[in-house]
Formats: C-alpha cells, structure tokens, sequence
C-alpha cells in the first residue's frame, strides 16, 4: 500500500517528469526501489496510482489549453457539417491531425499495454531505456542543426495545422514508446515534431495537445477499477498523488512552453544519461 508521503513524492514526480522529456514512468519505477519503498511495479494497485496521477496530469493540461480545445472541437464540428477540412480553417485540419495522431498510440497501447510493461518495468530497465531515450534526445537535436526549420506562422494553430498527415500519423506511432518505462511520451513527440520540421515550440505545443487525448483515455480504461472493494484503499493515495501531479503538471507546461522558445533538448538528453548511469550503477551494487 502506498502511504501519504510516497503519494506526495510520486505525485509531485510524475507531474514534472511526465511533461518534460525524461519518462515519468521510468522516475515511477527506480525512485521507489532508489528510497527502499516495498512497492511492486507490476502490481495492480500501483499501476492504478499512476494512473490516477497521469489523470491529473491530463486535466492540467486541459486547463492550460482549454482556449485552444475549445476552437479545435468547433473546427471539426465545423468541418463535419461542411463534409471537408478547408485549407482556410487551420483549427479543423489541427483537430483532425491530433485524432489521426491519436489512432496509433491509442490502437497499440490497447493491444499491447500490458505484455510490453510485464516483460520492461523493471528498475534496471528502466535506468537502462531512460539513457537510450537521453541519446534520442541528443540526436534529434543534432539532426536539427543540419536542417533549417521551416518558418513559423502566425499562430500555434497555424503553425501546427502545417503538419502533413503522414507526420501526425509519425509522431503518434513515436508516442507508442513511451509505454517501455524509459522512454518519454513526450519526448518521443518532441523528437517526431522536429523531425517534421516544426519549432521547439511548436514541437511541444504538438506533444503536449496529442498526450491529452491518450493518457485521458489510458485512465478512463483503468481508474474505474477504483470502485471495486478492494481497492477502496486506495483512493485517499490517488487523490492526493493526483492533486501533487495536477499541480506540479501545471506549473511544469507553463515553464516549458516558455523554455522552448529559445532552448533545446540537449540538458534534457545529457539529463537522462547521467540519471540512467548512476541508477544503473547503484542497482549493480
């Protein structure tokens, strides 16, 4: 059973590290074995606290861009009843991107959610994919600097609504690694957006809009399951990591939305190497 404190600190963990491109899943699993915790990784009830807070997460991430939520429902209503997506309605084509980026992630999770976690959360898995997603990171921004980026547009939405189909559809098949603890969700989508050509900015504006969808309909499949008895006690935990998560979820896309307007992902990736090797080190010892 989870107690207050560990709910606090996971809480607080996974808000961050969920939205900055370091694996909240991975922080989930080798910080608890790191402090001594007797927690299980694959147990159910720990797989259901994550995600309660992952929850969370998606709900400040609804508030942040709930403007923007609002105008891309009314683009593809818009676009539904004009049966057509029109090159003069940027908010259509961007909610219609985010649902062909949805497919994958959403398809694949559902089919392979559980096998893929069974057989990878581990601690020592983890350390290990966290460094791999560390080198991804660095690569995409080396890869960066040989191409030059195409010009922004005039708005979020109409910078975003510039990317293809095909790259939407990309990006959240990228997505589909985060479910290996070790692998960030949204770096994976960072990486993917700047491959299309798109900004750090706009890039993380991407990632951050297409995760809302997924990690929504991750907890919807899951935290019913809190009604059932025996779990019961697990509901003060939830509640209390989720609200750790929803507000340090908040503060943390609010910073980086900022930060990549004029930063990379180079600390994040140097980030995930180094915490991947100390982890490792200490799991050896």
């Amino acid at each position: 059973m989870i107690n207050s404190l560990q709910a606090v600190i996971l809480g607080l963990v996974q808000g961050a590290s969920e939205l900055f491109p370091v694996s909240s899943l991975a922080h989930g699993v080798i910080i608890p074995r790191l402090l001594g915790w007797n927690i299980t990784e694959n147990d159910n009830s720990f797989l259901i606290f994550l995600v309660a807070t992952h929850f969370a997460t998606a709900c400040a991430l609804l508030v942040f861009y709930w403007q923007t939520w609002v105008s891309l429902a009314k683009g593809i209503f818009r676009s539904l009843s004009e049966r057509q997506i029109k090159d003069s309605d940027p908010a259509a084509k961007l909610g219609w991107l985010l649902v062909v980026g949805t497919i994958p992630a959403g398809i694949l999770g559902l089919l392979f959610q559980d096998q893929i976690r069974a057989i990878f959360v581990s601690p020592r898995s983890a350390a290990f994919f966290l460094m791999i997603n560390g080198l991804v990171l660095l690569g995409a921004e080396y890869l960066r600097r040989r191409s030059r980026p195409d010009a922004p547009g005039h708005s979020m939405t109409r910078n975003l609504a510039r990317v293809s189909w095909g790259q939407a559809t990309g990006i959240g098949a990228a997505q589909t690694l985060a479910l290996i603890p070790g692998f960030s969700r949204t770096g994976t989508s960072l990486v993917g957006g700047l491959v299309s050509r798109l900004s750090h900015e706009d890039a993380a504006n991407f990632a951050f809009l297409l995760a809302t969808p997924i990690i929504f309909a991750a907890a919807l499949l899951k935290l019913p399951e809190l009604a059932l008895a025996t779990n019961r006690a697990l509901l003060a935990p939830c509640l209390i990591g989720g609200l750790c998560a929803g507000v340090t979820a908040y503060l943390s896309v609010r910073f980086l939305t900022r930060y990549f307007q004029t930063k990379s992902l180079k600390p994040f990736g140097v980030y995930c190497l180094v915490a991947g090797a100390v982890a490792s080190l200490l799991f050896l010892r």
